[in-house]
Parts: C-alpha cells; structure tokens; sequence
C-alpha cells in the first residue's frame, strides 16, 4: 500500500497576501519561506479565502464548502460533526492519521470537546516552559490594556500596542511560541508507526499589532509600499467602511504613525517566518521532512491601514482582507516545480490536494480542485474566477454576533472590537448587508443586499480606491461578471448526503 504523507499545517490568522518578500515586497522580511519557494514549494501569489473573519473561512477550507454552503458566515456557526459536517482534521484521524493540533479553535462547537478531531490538543504545562527556558507570557490580546490610553483618544481603537517586552529573555513565550515550541517538541520525540498531521493554527499576526525584538525593528520603514486611501466620503464604498472609520477614530493619524503600525505588522509576519523555520529544521532532524506534505496559509487579510482602517470586516473583500499567502511543499515522490505561481486559487482547494496527496476518499461533496497539477509544472491556469462572501441579511438575528464581549453598548470600557461589532447587533442602516465577490485576474465585482455594488478594475487600479460600478465603459465586463457569480451560486449552493433515506 502507498504510503500517506505526513501532513504539516502551518495556519497564521490574519497575514496578508502581500507581505511575503518573494511575491516582491521590498520591506517584507521572509527568508526562510522565500528559501523554501527558491528550492522545494510552491507559492500561489493570487490565493483567496472564502470569507474575511476567522470561523467562516476556518470551516470553509477545512471542508472544501463555500461559506452559503451550509450558512457558515458568523464567528458562532462552527462545524457540528452531528449535522454531517466534516472537517479534515476528524477524516485524517478516521483515515489513520495521528492528529496533533496546537492553538486555536474556531472550527469545531466548543461546547463539545475534540476527542473526534485529534489525539493531542496540546496545551504547554510549566515543565515545558521549564524546559524551554522561558516564562510565559500573556497573549497579546490580552492583560494590561493601559496602551491603548485614554476612551477619547485616536488610539483607543487602532490596536497599535507597540514592542514587547522580552526582559532578558530571547522570545517573547507567548501561546503562540509555546505552540510552535510545543510541535518542535512533539516532532523530536515521535516514534510511533501512524503518519501525522500536525495543524498550527497560530494568532499572529492579528493585532493587536505587536512584536518583541529583533522583529520589532527589523522592517525597513522607508522600504514599505504605500497604504490605499478610501476615495472622497467613502463615495462608492459599503457603508460599513465608513462606520468602522468612524468609529476607529483614526483619521488624523499621521503617515509616521501608520508607517509604525505597519512596520510592526510586518514584523508580526516576519517573526511567523522565523518559527516557519524553525518547523522545516525540526521535520528536517526528526528525518520527516521529505515524506511530509507542508501547508502555510492564512485565513484571511488585515487592513493594517489600507483606507485608514484596522483589523477586518465581515462584508469587505478589497484585496487587503481576501488575498492571503498559500505556500505548498509536497512531499519527496512529488516532482515539485519551485516557483511563485500566478494562477487564482481558493483555500477551499486546500482539502482537494489533501485528499488527492493521501488517496483519502473524504465521503462527502466538495468544491475544492487539486493542486498537484500546479505543484508538479503541468499546468499554470487552475480556475477563471475565485469567490468571496459574507455578511447578513436584515432581521437574521443568530448572524449579529451578539456574543462578542465588545457588543456591549453603553459600557464605559468598550472592547477593541467595539466600532465594527456596534454596527453588526442593529438593523438600523445597511452596514451588515450580505454581499458575495466574484474576482478574476483583472476586475472584481461584489454584488450587494440594500446597498451599492462594486465593480474595481484592477490593472488599472489594482488597490480598488475607485468603484466604477456606474461607468458604462465597463458595461459588458459587469454583465459578464454578474454572469459568473450566478453561475457560481447554481454550481455550489448545495451538497446532497450521499446516505440516502428510505421513503
């Protein structure tokens, strides 16, 4: 029998497409995945997710499902295996797969505990951070809030927190390095007979932005791209940009402290890179490194200050918050071309490539397409459009996300998430409007409930700052693209069972 690749996820939140030094971002410090792509993977630089926040996209690319699929488009809706709601990680555990799953959730009810997903959910005890030498720190979401200053100041609601500090320690052990240190760990001392899948679904770089040193300073500032900048009044932008913005408070900012914000972002993403190294030397000691499959991709983007704004939005496919980083390295019996690869591609063809390196037959219907004709050279061209969606429609009350501690209204200490959640628990105007993207190489189109559309034309305006919905020089590309997206919705609006039910 064909033996089963290992299979490595390395899962940052957050990071955007364009903060990887290969796909050429003179202030983007990645020397190890920029290594890795020169030698052994392969980089997709126009990957999309399927939804802008966390728990949609999480159960959209770990099943190969389009968030309408099965109305996975709010932080509270994860997969319930009881509904018939696979996730990859409860299959490869069914196929044989020894399952090891540091950091965090967002993909499975968790009310229900994980016995059905992995054998490990690891959690560092203090022998570990004994072990490793270090102490452990607080996650950067939480503890002291006293950076963020006074409720009335225009950095209450930036999530700007700045340098950690490490004392004279050489990191900064928060849970995400005791992850990673928790997988090196695992890595070294397996011996048993089953092939592992490794899942590291981490937290950076979702801001708060900040960072220990060296990363702190190790982005050049004069070297990073300049920001998008909203058009006049927001005019032709979905309204919840403007409400976020309003509420951010951020609009006398100067270009100094963005670059800041910006930089530490970026070294966010640059300390990501240095942990994603240390994973390849541990796979390459433990002697796995050839017979392992390694995944590196994000759930989705950040704004980190394109338009003015911080964080996500549920609703907002600028590329900011839909493009993010896709890097593949097959394992050694794949004759891999190395290269940075072009062709759109979608997180949902995660588990498609999976499923086709493993020979896994997952049970279900999905949407997914392999990879492994881009991985081997076969081919540069994989799909004519990729989709993006979310948001609610009025009166779908279970969508709000009325859980979110920061939904409170009224309360003198109001959360980080403050400015977009209150527009998000009201139907009084149309900030929430359920909307899906339909994007190809060269425009993008977002269709709208209760609001204006978008259409972008991105070789010539490749940061979306004007909407020419209403330019009727692009009349025949509207219609088209309308076309696809419908197309779309009638391919995928559904899965049949494959157990069927007697009459």
């Amino acid at each position: 029998m064909k033996k089963k690749p290992h299979i490595i996820v390395f899962n940052p939140d957050q990071w955007r497409g364009d903060v990887l030094g290969h796909v050429g971002n003179p202030a983007a410090r990645t020397p190890n995945i920029d290594a890795l792509i020169a030698s052994d993977a392969v980089s997709f630089s126009a990957s999309f997710c399927q939804n802008p926040v966390c728990t949609p996209s999480r159960c959209s690319f770990m099943t190969g499902w389009y968030p309408h699929v099965r109305g996975h488009r709010t932080m509270h809706h994860m997969l319930h295996r009881e509904h018939g709601e696979f996730n990859l990680l409860s299959i490869l555990k069914d196929a044989g797969y020894f399952v090891w799953w540091g950091g965090k959730n967002d993909l499975i009810p968790g009310q229900d505990g994980d016995e059905e997903t992995c054998h490990v959910r690891f959690k560092p005890t203090q022998a570990d951070y004994a072990r490793w030498g270090c102490t452990p720190r607080e996650s950067h979401h939480g503890g002291d809030i006293s950076w963020r200053g006074k409720p009335d100041g225009d950095n209450y609601f930036s999530f700007f927190k700045g340098k950690l500090d490490k004392h004279d320690e050489e990191i900064y052990c928060d849970g995400d390095w005791a992850n990673v240190l928790g997988a090196i760990d695992f890595l070294r001392e397996y011996d048993g007979d089953k092939p592992l899948c490794v899942y590291l679904p981490l937290t950076y770089p979702h801001p708060p932005y900040c960072v220990e040193e060296p990363w702190y300073s190790l982005t050049d500032r004069a070297s990073i791209p300049r920001r998008a900048m909203h058009p006049e009044n927001w005019t032709g932008k979905p309204s919840l940009l403007r409400g976020i913005s309003e509420g951010q408070g951020l609009q006398d900012w100067t270009e100094e402290r963005w670059t800041e914000l910006r930089a530490t972002y970026y070294g966010m993403c640059a300390r990501l890179d240095h942990q994603f190294g240390l994973l390849l030397d541990a796979l390459r000691k433990a002697g796995l490194y050839d017979d392992s499959a390694v995944f590196l991709f994000s759930d989705h983007g950040d704004f980190a200050g394109d338009y003015g704004l911080v964080e996500k939005a549920q609703n907002i496919f600028e590329d900011s918050l839909s493009r993010v980083p896709f890097i593949i390295k097959p394992p050694g019996n794949v004759p891999v071309k190395p290269r940075v690869c072009d062709a759109l591609v979608e997180l949902v063809d995660f588990v498609a490539t999976v499923y086709d390196l493993t020979g896994i037959e997952p049970g279900y219907d999905h949407f997914g397409k392999s990879l492994l004709p881009l991985l081997t050279g076969q081919t540069d061209v994989h799909r004519d459009a990729v989709f993006c969606e979310g948001g609610r429609r009025i009166g779908e009350i279970q969508a709000m996300e009325r859980e979110s501690r920061s939904a409170v209204i009224g309360t003198e200490d109001k959360g980080l998430y403050y400015p977009r959640i209150r527009l998000q628990i009201t139907d009084d105007g149309p900030h929430h409007t359920k909307a899906a993207m339909c994007r190809t190489k060269t425009h993008k189109y977002v269709q709208r409930l209760y609001e204006q559309d978008e259409l972008y034309d991105l070789v010539h305006d490749p940061m979306e700052e004007r909407n020419v919905i209403g330019d009727p020089a692009f009349r025949d590309i509207l219609i088209a693209l309308k076309d696809r997206l419908l197309r779309w919705y009638v391919e995928t609006c559904d899965v049949v069972p494959r157990d069927t039910d007697r009459r």
